[in-house]
């Protein structure tokens, strides 16, 4: 009896939610297994200086920097992605229209490394367009600065500011002496990557439960990100996409964190596309630090 009467509210169970026992077939925006997605850290070429601390780009017209990035082109060509991502606000068809444009011989590339990099490579594979996955997002610098300074923690601060701008600094040198490709490589390096993501958490503690202001600061550049990933995954319609994404350096490393912690989704980078550049890269920074460690 007592059998018949859990079969009995069991039965009446699922007449009231037919789907407690079937589970719903999922999303036609869920992405298939096995898309892979290459984010590439650039340097903003046009030097738009939107950035808290900029590097400064030179002449991306002059003649040897175009054939630099012909060879950047061709050392992602073989990745082959099947669409490109770019740093614009989604939903905006500007840069599209642009490049719709620009196959049509209507429209001159401009500086900016999404129409040196992204246009010349999308044209290069027969795309038919570009799409862009930025969002809108809170940066309350200002905030943070304040609160360092209203708890004595402005040397602190300052310090911290020091080393990143030392980082854009050392970007910016490193490019003056260096091909595009090479600097490319200099600024996805793992190492690299993994300093500015910490120095992002490194202003996390400035915060107090009165304030959280260095914690909130790096939630809502997180949660930017989150959303600039959860774009990108939404362009995978079959499990051999392949995603190139091209954002400012500053986004790399939580990109990168993202897409490699999305099981439906490979992260590619571009050093294994460039292994042999990537090897006189290092051999070229060794014998720099072996030469400053070298008394004179």
């Amino acid at each position: 009896m007592r059998s018949l009467t859990m079969a009995a509210a069991a039965l009446m169970l699922w007449a009231v939610s037919p789907f407690f026992f079937v589970s719903q077939p999922p999303s036609p925006r869920t992405p298939p297994f096995g898309a892979e997605v290459l984010v590439l850290g650039v340097y903003h070429m046009a030097n738009p200086g939107r950035d808290v601390f900029n590097t400064q780009a030179d002449d991306v017209f002059a003649p040897g920097r175009q054939a630099e990035i012909a060879e950047v082109i061709a050392v992602l060509e073989k990745f082959r992605p099947t669409k490109i991502a770019v740093e614009a606000r989604v939903g905006n068809d500007a840069v599209p229209g642009r490049y719709a444009a620009y196959l049509a011989g209507r429209h001159e590339l401009t500086r900016s490394e999404t129409e040196q990099i992204g246009f010349r490579l999308a044209r290069q594979l027969g795309h038919e367009t570009v799409y862009p996955v930025d969002v809108a997002g809170e940066f309350p610098f200002p905030r943070l600065a304040a609160y360092a300074r209203a708890r004595g923690r402005e040397t602190e601060f300052e310090t911290l500011q020091g080393e990143i701008n030392a980082w854009v600094k050392a970007a910016t040198a490193h490019l003056a002496s260096h091909t595009v490709l090479e600097t490319l490589l200099f600024m996805n390096a793992d190492n690299r990557v993994a300093e500015d993501v910490g120095f992002y958490y490194r202003l996390a503690h400035f915060s107090e439960p009165s304030d959280w202001a260095g914690a909130d600061l790096i939630s809502d550049w997180f949660r930017r990100n989150m959303r600039i990933s959860s774009n990108v995954v939404r362009l995978a319609d079959a499990p051999d996409e392949r995603l190139l994404v091209i954002f400012g350096a500053g986004h790399l490393g939580w990109l990168r964190h993202n897409v490699a912690s999305d099981p439906t989704v490979r992260l590619r980078k571009l050093a294994e596309f460039a292994p042999q550049r990537r090897a006189r890269e290092n051999s070229r920074t060794d014998r720099e630090q072996a030469a400053e460690k070298t008394p004179a």
